[in-house]
Parts: structure tokens; sequence; C-alpha cells
């Protein structure tokens, strides 16, 4: 059953794939045959990550700062210098911010949403001709969204603009999925709950905190890379091949 799992002969971009969810994403399309291109905003980051994951096939680094549009168009054209069709687009960079709610500034929702919402937009946008080249009926383009569970739930954590970020995310992926369909282009959302990721650390690396976080999973445990790079390539490979519209949580039950 291999072949319906390998990514063989397909280019993938991966935005933020330097760590976290990103990271273990470009793990597991190297590891099904894909080439891979990770990008993030610190290249000498991006390199590093490149270096290891390269013992699993070829990955590239690029830089890409997704906080303005002209970063988007900006990788575009370096995505396109190296190839001339795309048939994975991961949009999974994204950021938080946290704060009080009588204390949280305007600021903290400009940048969250331009990073993890406008951009995700823009970067679609740029990237569409080379995902055109590569979508078919038979074997259509996949634009996958790095949305979360906090787009679906109102566990907040006093991270009052990620949430509805996210759920922007959900809602312009449905409204893309149903436009780009026609253009055979899939687009889907996976929704992560507790995954290690830099945004997290400060509760992973915290036993205590670990403990108590993983109290309101119904599992009682956060999600292992094999099982985001698992999803990440079912939906990429014939598992995903008739599903667009979709936002699939993988979050150990939390969003019951």
């Amino acid at each position: 059953m291999q072949h319906y799992f390998s990514l063989a002969g397909r280019t993938a971009l991966v935005t933020g794939g330097s760590r976290g969810i990103g990271s273990m994403i470009a793990q597991g399309y190297l590891e099904a045959g894909a080439r891979v291109i990770i990008c993030c905003r610190k290249i000498a980051e991006g390199q590093q990550t490149a270096e290891q994951l390269s013992q699993y096939g070829e990955c590239i680094a690029l830089a890409a700062d997704l906080s303005t549009e002209q970063g988007a168009r900006q990788l575009a054209e370096d995505v396109q210098a190296i190839t001339d069709r795309l048939d994975i687009l991961v949009n999974n960079a994204g950021t938080s911010w946290g704060a009080p709610l009588e204390e949280f500034p305007v600021s903290g929702w400009e940048k969250v949403m331009q990073l993890n919402v406008i951009s995700v937009f823009s970067c679609i946008q740029q990237l569409l001709p080379l995902l055109r080249s590569s979508a078919s009926a038979e074997n259509p383009a996949r634009i996958i969204n790095i949305g979360s569970v906090a787009g679906i739930s109102s566990f907040g954590e006093q991270a009052y603009s990620y949430g509805p970020s996210k759920a922007a995310v959900h809602q312009l992926s449905r409204n893309l999925a149903r436009e780009l369909v026609s253009e055979h282009i899939n687009v889907n959302v996976i929704a992560p709950g507790r995954f290690p990721s830099k945004m997290t650390s400060h509760i992973h690396s915290d036993p205590d905190a670990m403990a108590e976080d993983c109290k309101h999973i119904p599992m009682k445990r956060w999600g292992r890379e094999e099982e985001m790079s698992a999803l990440a390539i079912m939906l990429a490979g014939t598992g995903g091949a008739y599903m667009t519209g979709n936002i699939i949580p993988i979050d150990g039950g939390f969003t019951l």
C-alpha cells in the first residue's frame, strides 16, 4: 500500500519550516519522497534545518519575511527560480501574542493577523501560477493551511488575537476551496492541538505546566511528531485527492 502514501516526484513548499510543526511536516514529506523547500525569516536557522533534513531527501532553505505583501511576492519569485511547478503548499508560518485583556495592544492584533491570515492569502495568491502548473484532475495540487483548535474552541489563554486569526484561516480556506476546486487545487486545514514548538516551549519545558496542560486533553498527552507528519502526508497524497474544504483537528480529543 506504500504507493498510496508516496510523494515521489512532487515538490512541496513549507512556510515556517525550520522548526516545530513546519519541520515535522517537511521531514515527513522528504521521507515520503518529495523534494521540499522550507522558508523562514532567519536564513541561518533554515539552512541548519535543511542540512539536518537532507538525510531524508532534497531539502532547500529560502529566506522569507512574510510580514509584508512584498515578502510573499519575493518568496514566489525565489521558488520560481527553483521549480516551474509546485505540487504542495503548506502555509504554516505563524505567531501569537499574549497579554491580559486590559493591556492587550492593537499591535498584538496587527502582527498576528498579518502573519497568520494575510500572509496565508498572499502566499496562495502569489504561488497560484506554480500550483496551476502542477494541478490535474488525476492528481490535484494541494494547499494545506495550518489552523488551530484555538480557532474552534474558546480556550484562549489570553491570546486574544490568535484564536480569531485561526478561525479566519479556517473560513478563508473553505472559501478558497470552493473557488479553486474547478482548477484541480484542493484546500484543506490541519487544526493542531498541543505539539512541541517554540510557541509552546514555556509549557513543554516545565514538567508541572505540562502535567497541568495534559489534564485538559482527553488523551492526556501532547501530539507526537510522526502523527503530524502522517496527517500531512495523507492530505498531500492519494488520501487527500478527493478532500477539499475540510478542517481537521489533530488534538487528542481537545475540541470535544
